[in-house]
């Protein structure tokens, strides 16, 4: 093996680390919007998540905003609208659904990714990506269609995040390697918080919030899930593919249902349990085989 693969090597797993630990942090975000959520709307939380976030983050790297290039100002303009978008509906559909439900729902990103790659790329789906999207669709019936036969507001807005995040993950893969991650990722908490502060002035009325509870989740969500997560998943997507980060993303919902289970309470249904095992057989099926391709080129018809 070259040095130049033992250090592409080194870089891929390290990247693995970083997604991970950011994993397990945003598995703790619902239970943290959920208690924020009691006391401040949805746009405001929005906007002081990421407000807190982008104020640490720019303390501790200051230096190299000042240093800014409008590539990456553009970048993470657009990375932070995005991410705005995406966040808008997670903290609308985690206000209508429980905390744990959400974590699984949202974990559709991991199959819109590859079906947006599709598109982009204009190749057919291999029998393995539509394999995983039948499986992973039969679990969200299991998991969201109740005794009624029908999607509940919450449920539908955590599926639309869900598509979202998976342009947000395709874009970050895009601009991430060209740019440096820790200036890029800055500024991308700080687009984000001011479209919350512009939505929240237009839509709600501003306000802090009003008891520790709800301080210690806006902190933990602006802190921890904002700022330290989506730091190590810009750090982590320089040296790792859209699909690859999406995999290990779909671990999210284990954890945020652990979460749930410890320090609320939650359950799922017998059947809610068996589609979540379904969406993540799904989820697996569709991205365990990261050595092999996960497209075909269509096939020209003879002459």
């Amino acid at each position: 093996m070259s040095g130049v693969q033992g250090n592409q090597i080194q870089a891929t797993r390290r990247a693995d680390v970083q997604m991970l630990l950011a994993t397990v942090i945003w598995g703790s975000s619902y239970l943290f919007m959920k208690s924020g959520l009691a006391s401040i709307q949805e746009l405001n939380l929005i906007a002081l998540r990421f407000g807190i976030a982008f104020i640490v983050a720019g303390i501790l790297f200051h230096r190299r905003l000042r240093s800014v290039d409008h590539g990456t100002l553009l970048a993470g303009g657009v990375l932070g609208t995005a991410l705005f978008a995406a966040f808008v509906f997670i903290t609308y559909g985690v206000q209508r659904t429980t905390a744990s439900q959400a974590g699984f729902l949202i974990s559709l990103a991991v199959i819109f990714v590859p079906m947006l790659m599709m598109v982009i790329r204009r190749r057919l789906p291999d029998k393995r990506l539509s394999v995983g999207i039948v499986v992973a669709v039969a679990g969200l019936g299991l998991l969201t269609l109740q005794h009624e036969m029908s999607l509940h507001l919450g449920d539908l807005l955590c599926i639309l995040a869900a598509l979202v995040y998976a342009v947000y993950i395709i874009l970050a893969g895009h601009y991430t390697p060209k740019h440096d991650p820790l200036t890029l990722g800055t500024i991308q908490l700080g687009v984000a918080a001011l479209w919350g502060i512009v939505a929240t002035f237009l839509y709600e009325t501003p306000q802090l919030p009003d008891t520790p509870e709800s301080w210690a989740s806006i902190l933990g969500l602006g802190i921890l899930c904002s700022g330290l997560g989506y730091i190590l998943q810009t750090l982590a997507q320089r040296h790792a593919s859209p699909t690859r980060t999406s995999l290990i993303f779909s671990l999210e919902p284990l954890f945020a249902a652990a979460f749930a289970f410890i320090f609320q309470g939650e359950f799922l249904t017998l059947q809610g349990y068996c589609g979540a095992a379904l969406m993540l057989a799904g989820v697996l099926i569709t991205e365990i085989k990261l050595s092999q391709p996960v497209f075909r080129r269509r096939k020209r018809p003879a002459l």
